[in-house]
């Protein structure tokens, strides 16, 4: 039988049984899972479910989403999330409401960094793509080099005004 690509799985799995002081056998029986089957995940042989690996981590006392990541089903910042959901539902020092609340907020900050993020790379991609246009020269600069600028909602004389005179 090939090896799929989930011995990193099998040797995470591996040691985490054996920092636990389990055998094969008893994390098989703690886990629901015949202990064949729990040997091929160890060594390579097969690709559990999301289902089995639950179970697994359940019995290990280890995080789900962990396992989740080794074998592929998830990716590292889906993890970081859920994890963070799960510390913010799990605390039992606030209540339902205010745990809302946290996500609610929680949410509106990752949506706001990745709109920023996007943003930025989109920049980037535009100068970028300028630049190779332009060349080496410079020959897309624009002739108005002094024009400035009036910031949204501020007046167009105040954009005008020397640096040096007094406010009105």
């Amino acid at each position: 039988m090939a090896s799929l690509n989930v011995g990193n799985l099998g040797d995470y799995l591996r040691e985490q049984r054996r920092t636990a002081q389990l055998s094969l056998r008893q994390l098989a029986d703690a886990a629901g899972v015949s202990n064949p089957y729990l040997s091929q995940i160890e060594r390579g042989l097969r690709k559990p479910s999301a289902e089995v690996l639950q179970q697994v981590a359940k019995a290990l006392r280890i995080s789900a989403e962990t396992l989740y990541v080794r074998a592929g089903i998830l990716d590292e910042t889906e993890r970081e999330e859920l994890e963070t959901r799960a510390v913010v539902l799990a605390d039992p020092s606030i209540n339902e409401r205010q745990k809302q609340v946290l996500l609610q907020i929680y949410d509106s900050f990752r949506k706001e960094n990745a709109a920023e993020a996007a943003a930025a790379a989109a920049t980037a991609a535009a100068q970028t793509g300028a630049a190779e246009t332009t060349g080496a020269t410079g020959a897309g600069v624009t002739a108005d080099a002094g024009a400035t600028e009036t910031p949204a909602g501020a007046p167009a004389a105040a954009a005008e005004r020397p640096a040096d005179a007094p406010d009105a």
